[in-house]
């Protein structure tokens, strides 16, 4: 790829004393600019009687402080033409916002406001968990989207990384302020918190406000995670409905790990695109199928790959059979044009999110928190280039070769079991 293609803005970091991160990206030539601050803490952080309280208090944020109710929130931010929005994964929660650069002081402000000031009001409160279970009945009632939740928990069964964001009634239902407090005490804490912004702004201005806000939170030590393990296994779900689910999983590798680009190209070659090889043969050569990806999902410590589709009941058995087939097909022999490819689409993946304000501040905020560096993209692109075909072949054996997961919902009788499965073509 032409470095040239991509040009990188310096980043300015500074640490303050309580060890609060502050980065930002200076990028003049714009009129917008877009903020955020991420918490390295998320759903696996909880404990079992926390399942779903870092999404709640992701909620309970934007519901009033000790100096905005919940509509000066809203207004505050939208008075200037501004947008403001959160969001909760497994392992980071953020809450982020954009407008023009001359009022950034306004979102630092009233995100400074969330994280610090927010009163947990008890009706608020009650109204927001009524919120939260309508969004957990929604995704129950969407099947393509509650695979993946199901998925995740069979595939790390036990674990706090494998239980779904959202929570489940019996534990929303039981929360009150002491356990958000209480959470927000031990997670939301400056060594573990990092603020990043771009636009045409200026470096020492953010560090002076943040200091303001952030600078007063006390020290303390991280809390470590527990570690994910995959363990791999069968959920079957059957329901009345036209199509079935289903998904099929592999152990994957951490974002960490020294073969994780390896597997990432496996995953395209395998399901990445419409020229894919589980496109091809089970989509547009026998139509056992309207769509059918491969995917890889990447944690700090673990990881998992999967194949998913929906399909007729009649013909689940023959779509696992063929998408097994291809994979281990793909683990023999991969062709030089198919690396090519391979290569060019993680890049323009890569270099699209780039292109969007809100995906450079997520990507720093996740490197600094993860690495406590920045990873320029030219070294990014020198790993990719670098790979081989037989690396790639050797990483989608070594994860076609563990323990295996299978999930499934809707007319699922003519399913074979997971220990049916054929283990080699």
């Amino acid at each position: 790829m032409n470095q040239n293609l991509f040009s990188e803005n310096p980043v300015e970091i500074t640490t303050l004393s309580n060890g609060f991160t502050v980065a930002t990206e200076a990028t003049p030539n714009v009129a917008t600019a877009s903020l955020g601050v991420w918490v390295g803490s998320g759903s696996r952080n909880e404990q079992a009687s926390e399942h779903g309280l870092s999404h709640l208090i992701e909620h309970m944020a934007f519901k009033g402080t000790t100096s905005r109710s919940a509509r000066q929130v809203a207004e505050d931010i939208e008075n200037v033409g501004g947008e403001i929005n959160a969001a909760t994964g497994v392992e980071y929660t953020s809450y982020a916002a954009r407008l023009l650069g001359e009022d950034i002081s306004v979102a630092l402000d009233v995100i400074g406001d969330l994280l610090t000031k927010s009163v947990f009001d008890k009706q608020e409160l009650a109204r927001e968990k009524s919120v939260i279970l309508q969004e957990y009945a929604a995704v129950e009632d969407t099947p393509d989207d509650l695979i993946y939740d199901v998925f995740q928990e069979t595939a790390f069964s036990g674990q706090p990384i494998g239980r779904p964001i959202l929570g489940r009634p019996e534990t929303i239902n039981s929360f009150d302020e002491t356990a958000i407090r209480r959470f927000l005490d031990r997670e939301y804490i400056p060594a573990n918190m990092a603020l990043v912004a771009t636009g045409p702004i200026q470096h020492a201005q953010i560090v002076e406000q943040a200091e303001r806000l952030f600078g007063h939170l006390p020290v303390h030590e991280i809390q470590p995670s527990e570690d994910g393990i995959y363990k791999g296994g069968e959920k079957r779900l059957p329901r009345d409905l036209e199509q079935a689910n289903i998904v099929f999983g592999l152990p994957g590798l951490s974002f960490k790990h020294k073969d994780y680009y390896a597997l990432h190209l496996f995953a395209h070659i395998l399901g990445g695109g419409l020229t894919s090889r589980l496109w091809h043969e089970v989509r547009e050569t026998r139509g056992l199928a309207y769509v059918i990806d491969a995917f890889h999902w990447p944690f700090s410590d673990c990881g998992i790959f999967g194949i998913g589709a929906g399909t007729s009941q009649k013909d689940l058995a023959e779509l696992l059979d063929v998408a097994l087939e291809c994979a281990w097909l793909a683990t023999e022999n991969i062709s030089e044009e198919e690396m090519a490819r391979a290569k060019r689409q993680m890049k323009v993946g890569m270099l699209t999110a780039l292109e969007s304000p809100g995906g450079r501040i997520e990507r720093i905020a996740r490197q600094l928190l993860t690495w406590k560096r920045l990873i320029p993209v030219s070294e990014v692109v020198r790993k990719v280039d670098a790979l081989t075909a037989g690396e790639v072949c050797q990483a989608g054996r070594t994860a076609i070769s563990g323990n295996r997961t299978l999930v499934s919902i809707g007319p699922i009788d003519d399913l074979p079991a997971l220990a049916q499965l054929a283990t080699k073509p």
